[in-house]
């Protein structure tokens, strides 16, 4: 369900340019979108999550822009500076209380060794620089049309692949679990 939520907003935002073939009124339509499922999640769990509000200024900025100037480069540009704050965020957090963002994020969970959690953490980094550099390719080298449909499909059906490659070899390294 949460990972449904999360999609609403890029899949309104998808249906609309594609009905439209206007990246400026799918943009216009994505922002109050994604402010109504921010006063959902805030609704219902009573909290809304870093991400979600740092994703959430991003696209009222540059989303913003792109209504403001009907120049969909600045929305286009989103993808990539959500991704490289993402692999910056994995980068430095073990210089703040020495664990590292997945460990932090996924520690209540499951249990590693520090060298997994610390390959762990480098492989998410790469993986968001990487797909903040594989957007700007997209958007620069394609058209418009292939870049709204690689942010959808593409975009999701690459972290997909890389959390079940990530799940398989996590299995190989989890040490046992205490029983309670």
């Amino acid at each position: 369900m949460k990972l449904l939520l999360d999609f609403l907003p890029i899949a309104i935002f998808f249906a609309v340019y594609h009905l439209s073939g206007d990246i400026v009124l799918a943009t216009l339509v994505l922002i109050p979108a994604t402010l109504a499922q921010m006063a959902f999640i805030w609704w219902r769990y009573k909290k809304l999550e870093k991400m979600h509000l740092i994703t959430l200024g991003l696209l009222i900025l540059l989303g913003g822009a792109t209504v403001a100037f009907r120049d969909a480069a600045f929305i286009q540009w989103k993808p990539t500076v959500v991704n490289a704050l993402f692999a910056l965020a994995f980068l430095i957090s073990p210089l703040f209380g020495g664990k590292t963002l997945a460990q932090r994020m996924m520690g209540k969970a499951i249990q590693l060794p520090d060298r997994i959690w610390t390959r762990l953490n480098l492989a998410w980094a790469s993986f968001f620089l990487a797909m903040a550099v594989l957007n700007v390719y997209v958007f620069k080298t394609f058209s418009e049309a292939t870049w709204v449909n690689f942010k959808l499909f593409g975009m999701l059906g690459l972290t997909l692949l890389f959390v079940l490659a990530q799940g398989i070899y996590l299995s190989r390294h989890m040490l046992a679990q205490p029983k309670p």
